[in-house]
């Protein structure tokens, strides 16, 4: 008797552990950060074509916050959503502090992590004040680059972007693949890139630097994530 129970403690012990080793896990990567960074890297394995590794983002045009700040405020609410949902979170930041790291190195966060979904935050700015509303990008098919992750991450872009639309209330802009996005080319997983909204627009902009919308985008995103996963949504609105 006496050996049962202790084996039944060694397993109530492990029991933790293996579920935490069979949760899926998401990384959410906070796009940008305190300054951009102008070094080169290769725009996927092998290329010689390069590109800078971050341009430093937009900011707001009534808020004046910068586009790393939201992406981090939206981050940071993202995750104890989906950590109730039982999904494992891994951040590529956790702070808005320094020189961007890069796309290579955020996307090898993400592969090592050997993530279900890797979930870039971004948003959008441009010339056209007029331009407002919320999409989301994924990778072109690349033979020997993205033809791995291509399917699951069209899927992952689809769905996100639904929730996304229907928790804002932003216009609808689709969705959009890019064959140019070195964190895409880099990923060994799904991956995509989802544009909240435009900080360049007055509207958009005035709804994203409050907190009600800051929510209102991470509950979006995590009712995307978890129906992408094929688990419940419902741990996302609280």
């Amino acid at each position: 008797m006496f050996r049962f129970a202790v084996a039944l403690a060694a397993i109530l012990v492990l029991l933790p552990t293996a579920e935490a080793a069979r949760a899926p896990v998401v990384v959410i990567d906070a796009g940008h950060d305190e300054r951009g960074n102008s070094e080169i890297e290769p725009i996927g394995p092998g290329s010689s074509t390069r590109k800078i590794k971050d341009g430093g983002g937009t900011r707001g045009v009534v808020s004046g916050l910068t586009e790393a700040e939201l992406n981090m405020r939206v981050a940071a609410r993202l995750r104890p959503l989906l950590e109730r949902a039982g999904v494992r979170v891994v951040l590529t930041r956790t702070r808005t502090s320094g020189t961007s790291m890069g796309n290579i190195a955020r996307a090898r966060i993400a592969n090592r992590a050997q993530a279900g979904l890797f979930l870039r935050i971004h948003a959008d700015g441009s010339t056209d004040p007029t331009a407002r509303g919320s999409h989301t990008l994924y990778p072109a098919l690349r033979s020997g680059w993205t033809d791995d992750v291509y399917a699951a991450s069209k899927r992952a872009a689809k769905t996100v972007q639904a929730d996304m639309v229907r928790a804002l209330g932003f216009p609808d802009r689709g969705l959009q693949e890019r064959s140019d996005f070195t964190g895409f080319n880099w990923a060994d997983v799904p991956v995509i890139l989802v544009e909240m909204g435009f900080m360049t627009n007055r509207t958009d902009d005035r709804l994203l630097a409050t907190a009600a919308y800051q929510q209102r985008a991470a509950v979006g995103l995590c009712r995307g994530a978890l129906r992408f996963l094929g688990r419940r949504t419902t741990p996302c609105a609280g």
